[in-house]
């Protein structure tokens, strides 16, 4: 195991209790202190078998050939260093895991380059956080092939058991285990915003204090709902610092690390539609102009926000509109990981995907076996809301789903997300969409041609609309 922050040394104490003897080195550089390898060994690794090294070449003597060594390193540059430092002292024959949150472009690169010097590369995402690290995590391993069978006696002894199955299965080749970590986080982007929108309708349209939401969530996680995400908002709701909750007390600016941004804009490269998602995105990066939302709330006027009607009632509201957004997150990830798949042609397997991600990971929930179960009936199913499951279950919730987005939207309280899925929806559903005005359009100032609904598919026209063009069309019909 390279690299011993939070991760790498929880998945290094998670390997030498399933039995393997785990040799341990941590990289010097700039502002990384020495010794940590030791102190770690001589620390949590006490009276285990663990190997330690502050050494690079004794570190990669001591491992048993053909060597498999995993990287929990922060991605990009420092991964690339690691890589040139690591290829004089390896032999053909070898496996290079890489654990991170790597772009999977670069996996892509890094597999094709440890190949042609006959070794093996594994890019892995691994999901669950400090404490599925120690006691099992979902991992979703993809890169050669050809190390897969030595590699998952270990990878799929770490990780999370469900009914006895393991969150860990092969993925496919190059950066597919990476892509799928991706979506994963993408996904767990959407998750966060769509359970903060719920939180926020309550909090400021209903004014239920944060024990009222607890229980809330409490309920809500016994049900349909079962999640991790939302078990620990209803443990973070009961917080309280000095008798007051510390939710309330937290800057209302939020962080990301890419993950969610590059799931966006591969959505936006492969003409996918990942409307939640980048909605997700982009409400984090409002959050972090707080300065200009504290001057823009003392000028901007809108509406009170003031709630009449039957409380309880309105509160199912949320969770239908909850429940059904959420399933449209979802099936939006899986719409995406399927053109991906024709694109970079790689094999995936939805349902073993699901299965990965039922334990484990941030996004396990109750539903995951669902989406397992409208695979593994459906291999070649185009879309979760066409599986009977997922249809009778949005048909069922989204009259409360429509009211608690709309009644948001005339209090003025923001909800990008539960919109968003919202109007997606309607947009999947809808036989006819007004994008033959938009074609009209692009036509009109850039002769970009359309097809007719009276002539056969893959025959365009263009047509002079001023009288003053020439017969000339762009030959960019998808510009």
């Amino acid at each position: 195991m390279i690299g011993l922050a939070v991760m790498g040394e929880n998945l290094a104490l998670n390997m030498e209790s399933k039995g393997f003897t785990v040799a341990v080195y941590n990289r010097t550089v700039p502002g990384v202190e020495e010794g940590v390898a030791q102190r770690f060994v001589e620390g949590r690794g006490q009276g285990k078998n663990f190997i330690g090294n502050e050494d690079l070449a004794d570190f990669i003597g001591s491992i048993e050939r053909p060597r498999k060594i995993m990287m929990m390193i922060k991605a990009g540059k420092p991964v690339d260093g690691m890589i040139a430092e690591l290829l004089p002292l390896l032999d053909p024959g070898d496996t290079l895991i890489d654990g991170g949150n790597t772009h999977f472009p670069d996996t892509n690169r890094r597999t094709a380059l440890l190949e042609s010097k006959g070794m093996y590369y594994i890019g892995t995402g691994v999901s669950g956080g400090e404490q599925g690290a120690l006691h099992g995590p979902s991992i979703m391993p993809g890169g050669s092939k050809a190390a897969w069978e030595s590699v998952k006696p270990i990878l799929q002894s770490i990780s999370a058991k469900v009914n006895g199955d393991s969150c860990c299965d092969w993925i496919g080749e190059n950066g597919a285990g990476h892509f799928v970590k991706m979506v994963h986080n993408g996904i767990e982007y959407g998750d966060m915003q769509l359970i903060c929108e719920a939180y926020y309708i309550m909090k400021v349209l209903l004014q239920m204090s944060a024990q009222e939401m607890h229980e809330v969530f409490k309920t809500w996680n016994e049900g349909e709902l079962n999640s991790y995400l939302v078990e620990i908002t209803s443990e973070i709701l009961a917080y309280e610092e000095n008798g007051e909750p510390l939710v309330e007390k937290i800057l209302d600016t939020a962080g990301q690390k890419g993950t969610g941004k590059w799931t966006a804009i591969t959505a936006l490269d492969l003409g996918i539609p990942l409307t939640l998602i980048g909605e997700a995105v982009f409400a984090r990066c409002l959050s972090a102009q707080k300065e200009e939302r504290v001057t823009a709330s003392k000028i901007l006027d809108g509406p009170k926000p003031v709630f009449t009607g039957d409380k309880e009632a309105f509160i199912e509201d949320i969770r239908n509109a909850l429940f059904a957004s959420k399933i449209v997150s979802y099936a939006q990830g899986f719409v995406l990981m399927r053109e991906a798949a024709n694109e970079y042609g790689w094999a995936l397997n939805y349902g073993g995907i699901a299965q990965v991600w039922r334990g484990g990971c941030i996004i396990r929930s109750a539903f995951l076996k669902e989406i397992k179960d409208a695979f593994a009936t459906n291999p070649d199913l185009a879309h979760l809301l066409l599986d009977h499951y997922f249809e009778k279950k949005v048909e069922a919730a989204q009259g409360g789903w429509r009211n608690a987005v709309g009644t948001a939207i005339a209090n003025g309280i923001p909800v990008p997300a539960l919109a968003s899925a919202l109007t997606y929806y309607d947009g999947y559903r809808s036989e006819r969409l007004p994008a033959n005005l938009l074609q009209a359009q692009r036509d009109y100032f850039g002769a970009h041609t359309y097809e007719r609904l009276d002539k056969p598919r893959g025959e365009f026209f263009h047509t002079d609309w001023t009288g003053k063009g020439g017969k000339t069309s762009s030959s960019t019909y998808n510009v």
